[in-house]
């Protein structure tokens, strides 16, 4: 009966539409499904909220995302639902979400893929979806905004000597202990807010780091990437065997009070995440 339905979907969809894929209408009558809370973010910020149809369960900001159509999980949104809403355009990332961006454009729609790894591709990002929805003002508006806050940061930064510059351990997970490298935007936040990267040698992005290392290279300051969790918060990791005398440890600069999206989600909210950083390396 389930495949019988989806077929018949497909049929009236099919009929619908025609047998190619339809370009996008004016930015009113869009409609648009995110596939991503980052995109979500975006798509908010540039005025696009009342034109998203669906997002994912992980699309948790802003709150009026709670309002909009659920059409699954990031790793498994469901293609029946996101047909039932006849979208214009369906906004995905990469990687994880390859075979569904497959799926999506074997039913011809119309499918844009935005990956940025980076705050440069982010800006790019922004661009782009200010091009294909007709905001292109507005994206230029929001990627000035970010670019004077992240100058102000680094306006500070250039101010402490290289000497006096906190290593920093930010840890994304504890079981397994995994941490961001080089190619990640968490990396490149930890730079531009004046840290050092004890995992600076990293050969992925993310990945699971030996706790023995965290002690040998003595972090001044370590980042929870996670809400804190009981037993996991910061007593719970400076209680840790063996770093006592871990420095970040020794005086108490272990932070769990960081929303891990600011950090790890690459969207408009990544220039709070690298104001919290400076903050917790220099202000407290």
């Amino acid at each position: 009966m389930r495949y019988l339905k989806v077929v018949a979907i497909l049929i009236i969809l099919y009929l619908a539409v025609g047998c190619t894929s339809k370009s996008p209408p004016q930015k009113e009558g869009l409609r648009i499904i995110s596939l991503a809370p980052s995109i979500t973010e975006i798509l908010f910020e540039l005025g696009l909220g009342k034109n998203l149809v669906g997002v994912t369960s992980y699309c948790n900001y802003p709150r009026e995302t709670l309002n909009i159509e659920k059409v699954g999980t990031f790793s498994e949104p469901n293609i029946e639902k996101i047909l039932v809403l006849n979208p214009d355009l369906i906004f995905t990332t990469g990687l994880e979400q390859q075979p569904v961006v497959e799926k999506l454009k074997k039913l011809r729609l119309n499918v844009v893929v935005i990956y940025p790894s980076n705050i440069e591709e982010l800006f790019n990002s922004i661009k782009e979806i200010g091009k294909i929805t007709k905001t292109e003002t507005r994206a230029e508006r929001l990627i000035d905004k970010m670019k004077e806050r992240i100058d102000r940061v680094k306006a500070k930064v250039t101010q402490i000597p290289k000497e006096k510059r906190k290593k920093v351990f930010v840890e994304l997970w504890y079981d397994p202990i995994t941490t961001a490298g080089p190619g990640s935007c968490v990396d490149e936040l930890i730079e531009l807010a004046g840290g050092i990267n004890i995992a600076y040698d990293l050969t992925r992005p993310y990945s699971m780091f030996n706790p023995e290392l965290v002690i040998a290279r003595n972090p001044d300051c370590i980042i929870l990437g996670y809400m804190a969790l009981k037993d996991r918060g910061p007593d719970g990791v400076m209680g840790r065997f063996g770093w006592g005398n871990i420095s970040a440890v020794k005086n108490r600069k272990v932070f769990s009070d960081i929303d891990p999206d600011l950090l790890v989600r690459p969207g408009p909210r990544l220039v709070e995440g690298l104001e919290e950083l400076y903050e917790r390396l220099y202000e407290r």
